[in-house]
């Protein structure tokens, strides 16, 4: 269906790619995956038309439908929720008003043996085929399924989309894309700003439209539940596997020990034939065989591993002071805006536990967060406990780093200890290996902000960690270190994700926020879903 033939990317003296060509069939479910920097978001450009690639061409059928979806927006106001979710459609009203414009014409016009009239039929006669065989009749019904779908209530429908944070004017975006009805749809971090039930609603439509999907993601689960076919971007190149994530990570460990291998045995015949050259070179009987050589190694194609994988290491939280029993005792505990967010709501959580709040967009896990942060004034009592030190990481908690300080200096002013020793493996880890460690933070991007400001959280001695959606911007590697050192630590953990891989195995209770209530599961991530399904389809009994 797609074609991409031989296409390079070159910029500032850099290759980003080199001669890559693929295709992409219809139904193909596609990850794109790759470490941050190696180019996924530029090659979606590339294949949404976006951008030109240096070299090469991508070849796209004229009738064939490519939505979009990049990483950051640039919206319009003006419209509501409704009305901008059924521009999707705008195409076809076009195509209406033309039909009418036509039908008009051939209703007032006498002349109907010229051949501009016979003109006029044939094309009304092309437009209204097309146009009617698109059920427009449901269209109302469309836009609303795929708006509840993705976590909007219907009270929402008629607001002004500049009343929406940019996390929701996504979701805006994304929901006229679907109702596109796209040949082929590119996903760049779609996740990011849905909540957990919006993205198993996402997932379904994804396996059962049967459009082709590529999608760039750092949610594990996601990218599992709904690719067949594996393309990694490494080092210029492409490496394509018809495998899920998970079993393209096994083929690719394959892969890399497999030239791992051809390497050492390459850096082995070049050190032999280097010192062969050195110990004959003035021998004339060996002349010959020595110029031989030279020009051999001077021919001869490198051997490269591709990039190490360093989520091996493992952080070690600093020593902190040791908190009471409950470090976090809710009772009664409610708060309104305009309307109620929460009432009534009663927990303990127990020092070492490790929780998940989780819910829809809205339903008041950062309010509860920043009611026990003290941020916020409440109803009911919220108390700490004795000894407690927070540790708090919040969605704009990027922006609150020193502009001015470089990324070494950063975390050299929080590190303690024995941790000292290993400032830059752990900034290697978090992607801050070699020369970027010396950048200031001012250049660095929202990504690289929050992994910086997640790694300096980390060195800081808590016993009570409060963390709000901090996956957002983290590849896989940097999540898994994350958490691994959050498995490891002997504190408190509040953490606000939508990111299922990310709690399961980490968090033994859930708590629930929706309906102006706040419940508790105990029990992990995975379990407290099935439970969730099995609620919904009592509910739909009931109906």
């Amino acid at each position: 269906m797609i074609s991409v033939d031989n296409i390079a990317v070159e910029f500032g003296g850099t290759t980003l790619f080199k001669d890559i060509s693929f295709q992409i069939n219809e139904k193909d479910r596609i990850a794109l995956m790759g470490k941050n920097g190696a180019g996924k978001s530029t090659m979606l450009k590339i294949l949404a038309g976006v951008r030109q690639p240096t070299r090469g061409k991508v070849s796209v059928p004229k009738d064939c439908v490519v939505a979009y979806l990049p990483q950051h927006l640039m919206t319009e106001d003006g419209r509501t929720v409704f009305e901008e979710a059924s521009q999707a459609f705008a195409h076809l009203r076009d195509t209406e008003k033309k039909i009418d414009e036509i039908n008009h014409q051939l209703e007032v016009r006498t002349d109907y043996e010229s051949d501009e009239y016979m003109a006029l039929i044939e094309e009304v006669s092309a437009l209204s085929e097309k146009f009617y065989a698109i059920d427009m009749t449901h269209f109302e019904e469309d836009v609303e399924k795929t708006l509840l779908g993705l976590g909007f209530e219907r009270t929402d429908f008629d607001r002004q989309t500049s009343e929406f944070s940019g996390g929701w004017r996504m979701r805006i975006e994304l929901a006229k894309l679907l109702l596109k009805n796209p040949d082929v749809l590119l996903l760049d971090e779609p996740t990011n700003h849905l909540d957990i039930e919006s993205i198993g609603w996402l997932e379904d439509f994804i396996t059962t439209s049967g459009k082709a999907v590529i999608v760039i993601s750092h949610d594990r689960k996601f990218v599992d539940n709904i690719t067949t076919r594996t393309i990694e971007v490494t080092m210029g190149r492409i490496y394509d596997y018809r495998a899920s994530y998970s079993h393209y990570l096994e083929l690719r460990r394959e892969r890399r020990e497999q030239q791992q291998k051809q390497y050492e045995e390459q850096q082995k015949m070049i050190q032999e034939t280097k010192d062969f050259i050195e110990r004959f070179k003035g021998t004339y009987s060996k002349t010959f065989q020595v110029q031989s050589r030279v020009k051999m190694l001077e021919k001869l194609e490198l051997i490269e591993v591709d990039e190490e994988d360093t989520s091996s290491l493992r952080l070690k939280f600093p020593p902190s002071l040791r908190s009471g029993q409950y470090p976090v005792i809710a009772d009664g505990v409610g708060k309104s805006f305009d309307r109620c967010i929460f009432r009534n709501a009663s927990f303990t959580i127990e020092r070492g536990e490790k929780v998940a709040f989780v819910g829809r967009n809205g339903e008041g896990k950062s309010t509860m967060v920043k009611c026990i942060m003290g941020e916020l004034e409440h109803e009911g009592s919220l108390q700490l406990g004795h000894n407690v030190q927070i540790g708090y990481f919040a969605q704009n908690q990027a922006s609150l780093l020193d502009e001015e300080l470089t990324v070494f200096q950063t975390i050299d002013d929080v590190a303690k200890g024995e941790i000292r020793n290993k400032i830059r493996d752990l900034l290697g880890a978090f992607m801050f290996g070699g020369e970027e460690s010396t950048k200031k933070v001012k250049v660095l991007s929202g990504g690289e902000r929050t992994r910086l400001a997640i790694l300096k959280l980390l060195l800081e001695p808590v016993n009570l960690l409060i963390l709000d959606e901090p996956t957002n911007h983290l590849d896989l590697k940097t999540k898994d270190v994350l958490k691994q050192a959050l498995q490891d630590f002997d504190g408190t953990l509040i953490v606000v994700s939508h990111d299922r891989d990310f709690l399961d195995g980490l968090v033994g209770k859930v708590y629930e926020f929706g309906h102006q209530r706040v419940r508790e599961h105990l029990c992990g991530i995975y379990e407290f879903l099935e439970t969730k399904k099995m609620e919904e389809l009592s509910e739909l009994e009931r109906k």
